[in-house]
């Protein structure tokens, strides 16, 4: 690509290729010599150029409105077209940016979200009621299948990850434990922390993450695709056939996730805590000493009811999938971040109410 300019006669020709490979180079040039001549007409000579595009056409429009009167010659009328609606373009004014959200805004998207999440539970109660009446429509390989994909697939991801916690929570409670004398008493946090709280929440956070995902995904795709629409023409239940069997999978895997967990955590902090000099057999007395029935116990109901809260959400957010190609990846996300806050916002209610009831 070339430029020349004769400014006795106010000539400016291009040659070449004006694609965004060739005007990139003759850019500052070509403005450097509209400008030279600005107070007199400019001619510019297309003749010669063999090809433009949008880049190209950019560049003569900054040429055009560099000098301010410019005429185009020896151009071919797709390229004058291009021209004039690249000018067109550049004149549109910017777009308004978006209102700010207001507080009456964000109470009105709370409430419909509340209101279709407590709409959705309501289907999924009574789809389970109504289930020794249409258990045609249950099917059990999806249950078994469901169970499989958040449970068993999950095992080496939940002892991976059990393991790291015991061990980073065995070395972090050792340095300050360890300035009292009281090493042996980090068996008795890391396994209380474990077994009460972090097991469950862990393995809510790894169901909403692997499952809860997928859930969201399996059953959105069937909405993008319509096939939920043609279960219910068929006259048969979505709630009944999609929505129970991944519900009644998260709740029944759930607590063998917890324990499972709890157990690799367990096993991470002993390691530490044997490598640091303790016995084993003290350490396993320390647990026991310290770690009751109901601690267990709790944690599974709490497990259950995560699991519970993370399907549901997963579901939820298939079901309620939009149109178009984004719609499917939106309900995932949704579903994650969804069922992360409320296995959160659960385990904060059995807090208090543990507390309360002095467990």
């Amino acid at each position: 690509m070339t430029v020349r300019l004769d400014l006795a006669d106010g000539h400016l020709a291009l040659a070449g290729r004006l694609d965004t490979q060739g005007s990139g180079p003759i850019w500052q040039a070509a403005l450097a010599a509209a400008a030279k001549a600005k107070g007199g007409p400019l001619t510019v000579d297309l003749a010669a150029v063999e090809a433009c595009d949008t880049a190209g056409a950019t560049l003569l429009a900054d040429i055009a409105e560099t000098h301010g009167a410019v005429s185009f010659a020896g151009a071919a009328p797709a390229t004058l077209d291009l021209v004039t609606r690249v000018t067109a373009a550049r004149r549109l004014p910017p777009r308004a940016p978006a209102p700010p959200i207001t507080w009456a805004e964000l109470f009105r998207t709370g409430f419909a979200t509340a209101t279709d999440g407590l709409a959705f539970f309501g289907e999924a109660a009574t789809a389970l009621a109504l289930l020794p009446a249409r258990r045609k429509m249950f099917r059990l390989s999806d249950l078994w299948r469901s169970a499989d994909q958040a449970g068993v697939r999950a095992l080496p991801l939940v002892l991976l990850l059990g393991g790291l916690i015991g061990l980073i929570l065995a070395f972090q409670s050792m340095i300050p434990m360890r300035r009292f004398g009281a090493d042996i008493f980090v068996a008795n946090l890391v396994a209380i922390g474990l077994i009460r709280e972090l097991g469950p929440l862990l393995a809510a956070v790894i169901l909403a993450g692997r499952s809860g995902s997928a859930f969201a995904a399996e059953i959105g795709t069937m909405k993008v695709n319509q096939e939920i629409d043609a279960l219910t023409t068929m006259g048969l239940d979505p709630v009944t056939m999609l929505v129970l069997p991944r519900l009644i999978a998260a709740i029944a895997v759930m607590p063998a996730l917890t324990i499972v967990l709890d157990l690799a955590g367990l096993l991470g902090m002993a390691t530490v805590l044997v490598g640091d000099g303790i016995p084993m057999v003290t350490i396993g007395n320390q647990i026991a000493a310290w770690v009751v029935p109901s601690d267990l116990y709790g944690a599974l109901v709490k497990s259950a009811c995560f699991g519970a809260a993370v399907a549901a959400v997963g579901c939820r957010a298939g079901m309620a999938t939009g149109l178009g190609p984004e719609a499917v990846g939106v309900s995932a996300t949704r579903a994650v971040v969804s069922g992360i806050v409320a296995a959160i916002l659960l385990d904060g209610i059995f807090a208090v109410v543990f507390y309360r009831l002095g467990l």
